[in-house]
C-alpha cells in the first residue's frame, strides 16, 4: 500500500558541504540510510524555516557538519518518491565545523574532490550541480 504523505514533503532542500584543502576544493558525501548509496544531506523542507535554513538544519543532522550556506540555491533537481516527484533546492555550505558525533552517525562520510563525489552519486541532476560547484565557490 502506498504511503499518502503531505504536499509539503514534495519540496525539499538540500546542501553540497565543501570545504578548501591544500589538495584543493572537496565536498562532503554521506551514504543513504537503506541502500548506502553516496548523496549528499537533503531533506523535506520544514514548514518554519526557509530552504536554505532547512538544508542547514538537514547538514547538522545527517552529516555532523555546520558552516555558511549560500543565500541562493546553486539549482535544482528533481526525483520520484512517494508516487510523486519531489522538487529539491540545492545550496552551497561552507563547512566551518564538523562534528564527531551527530544525530545520523550511522551514515558514513566521506571528503572527496568534486570529480569524486560527481563520479559516486547516482542523480544525474545532481552530478551536474556537484561539478558547477567548483565554479561557484572557486
Amino acid at each position: 500500500m502506498m504511503m499518502k504523505v503531505p504536499d509539503h514533503y514534495f519540496t525539499q532542500s538540500a546542501v553540497i558541504p565543501y570545504r578548501h584543502t591544500e589538495q584543493g576544493l572537496e565536498v562532503l558525501l554521506i551514504t543513504s540510510r537503506k541502500r548506502k548509496r553516496w548523496l549528499v544531506p537533503k531533506g523535506v523542507k520544514e514548514p518554519d524555516l526557509s530552504p536554505a535554513q532547512s538544508a542547514v538544519a538537514e547538514a547538522l543532522e545527517e552529516a555532523g557538519v555546520e558552516g555558511r550556506v549560500s543565500s541562493s540555491p546553486l539549482g535544482a533537481y528533481k526525483y520520484r518518491k512517494w508516487g510523486g516527484v519531489c522538487d529539491v533546492a540545492v545550496y552551497t555550505l561552507e563547512v566551518t565545523k564538523t562534528h564527531d558525533e551527530w544525530p545520523e552517525c550511522d551514515r558514513d562520510r566521506e571528503w572527496v574532490s568534486p570529480e569524486e563525489a560527481a563520479r559516486r552519486v547516482e542523480q544525474n541532476e545532481l552530478r551536474r550541480l556537484i561539478r558547477l560547484v567548483q565554479d561557484s565557490v572557486g
